[in-house]
């Protein structure tokens, strides 16, 4: 176990991820467009992270669990419904596609590797702990969904 299993709150390492993109970006070669056509690209990404995050988080409610990724062991409910039928992680996926639009707001190929970062860091620091908690948890129910559900999508 690493002292990062489930401590940093999810939406701290993609705004940070966020913010380096953010401040790398200008220093590296990018693709010369203008501000209107980076957010003609951007802003449908951006939302459609936001709309996926938001799906996440609304299934949850609706089933009464914690939205808490800090805290996966105290799920009373495995959320198969909604989006959870596609994605056994929609919030991060919202997360990845958002910082997805950053870089293309940027429009340097370069700030693409803020999202690989994010994808790789999640998976070891988060979804891995959190899986085994929720494994612990629910059994073959959870054993049965993560073979019918991808991870990402």
């Amino acid at each position: 176990m690493s002292a990062l299993e489930n401590r940093v709150p999810p939406l701290l390492v993609a705004g940070l991820i966020a913010l380096l993109m953010g401040l790398s970006g200008p220093r590296l070669p990018s693709i010369e467009l203008a501000w209107t056509a980076r957010l003609t690209f951007a802003l449908p990404v951006l939302f459609l992270g936001l709309g996926v995050c938001f799906a996440g988080v609304l299934s949850f409610r609706r089933a009464r669990t914690t939205v808490n990724p800090l805290q996966p062991q105290q799920a009373s409910v495995l959320v198969e419904a909604g989006i959870y039928q596609y994605s056994r992680n929609p919030m991060y996926l919202g997360f990845a596609i958002s910082l997805t639009a950053c870089a293309l707001a940027l429009a340097s190929p370069f700030t693409l590797l803020g999202v690989v970062a994010f994808v790789l860091y999640m998976n070891r620091f988060q979804i891995e702990p959190e899986e085994s908690a929720l494994e612990a948890l629910f059994g073959e129910s959870f054993a049965r969904y993560r073979a019918r559900v991808r991870r990402w999508l």
